[in-house]
């Protein structure tokens, strides 16, 4: 039975809008009407997730459930979030909810282990996202090894998500930055790279430094469009 989605969202919004358009684009459907009902709320007054996490800032979770009950009464029958850090809060959400929601983290930890079995993964996300734990439970309980970026790796990588991607700056400049990043990395004993923040498969797709990569983003969105009784197709781009 097919099901209606929907993606809480506005964390950020071209991380949402990158989610969707992942979920058009892996839908295999031949017209308009073999792809998902998808209700989107893209509530930008959440408070910023990291903060939270880090430093007491504002608390995320009532505006996130606000957009939750929103999905849920415009029919939503299952909930994707396109933000990493955001799933610290997903336990304390999905106990106020009625339907399901995808855990992108555990997602990607399973992809992981299946795509590059034996291999190490080095974590790309928000201070936030490395701080909660999230990556590590989750690529702990599928087995899967994995590097965590130092402190001046963990500063390059809130650079170009918040003063670039989440800030609309010019992606290109960044080039040069994004490449030592991942060849540090590298050289540390990562053999791929998670991409465990939504604006850096944006950013990644823009700078086409070879990886390998696994897009949580792209992940979630096979993920979904599977829960939703929908068969996938392969991507054409």
């Amino acid at each position: 039975m097919k099901k209606r989605l929907g993606i809480l969202g506005g964390m950020g919004p071209m991380a949402t809008a990158d989610l969707y358009r992942k979920i058009v684009e892996l839908t295999d459907a031949d017209n308009d009407n073999g792809h998902i009902r998808v209700i989107i709320d893209s509530n930008t007054a959440i408070p910023d997730r990291t903060s939270a996490i880090l430093s007491g800032g504002a608390d995320p979770l009532p505006e996130m459930l606000s957009a939750a009950k929103n999905l849920i009464a415009c029919g939503a029958e299952c909930i994707i979030m396109p933000c990493n850090t955001a799933h610290f809060f997903l336990p304390v959400l999905q106990a106020q909810i009625p339907v399901p929601i995808l855990d992108m983290t555990k997602i990607a930890a399973q992809s992981c282990a299946g795509l590059y079995p034996g291999k190490k993964a080095a974590i790309l996300a928000t201070r936030g996202t490395l701080a909660s734990g999230v990556y590590s439970s989750a690529l702990e309980e599928y087995g899967v090894e994995y590097i965590i970026p130092d402190k001046n790796e963990q500063s390059t990588l809130m650079h170009l998500i918040y003063d670039v991607v989440k800030a609309s700056k010019p992606v290109l400049p960044e080039r040069q930055a994004w490449r030592a990043l991942l060849d540090g990395l590298h050289d540390k004993g990562a053999d791929y790279f998670l991409l465990g923040c939504t604006e850096l498969p944006i950013l990644s797709g823009i700078l086409a430094v070879p990886g390998p990569f696994v897009d949580a983003t792209d992940e979630l969105a096979k993920a979904a469009v599977k829960y939703c009784g929908y068969d996938l197709k392969q991507k054409s781009w």
